[in-house]
């Protein structure tokens, strides 16, 4: 691992954007898959990055 975030490439967010999520951390999770998305070139790939990992702010169901 780097301690330059400069050096980190789109899979270690995406690696990151999955430990995440099973530790229950969804937002951080998106956040880190958000960031692989935008170093990721191909725009397919981008978007199926960003369909795995919505944000859990706008996703999130209401309780009464």
């Amino acid at each position: 691992m780097t301690n330059n975030p400069a050096d980190l490439t789109s899979a270690d967010y995406l690696d990151g954007a999955r430990e995440m999520n099973a530790a229950g951390r969804p937002y951080l999770a998106h956040l880190l898959a958000e960031e692989a998305a935008q170093r990721t070139t191909d725009p397919a790939t981008a978007a199926g990055i960003r369909a795995s990992f919505p944000d859990p702010v706008t996703t999130r169901e209401e309780s009464d």
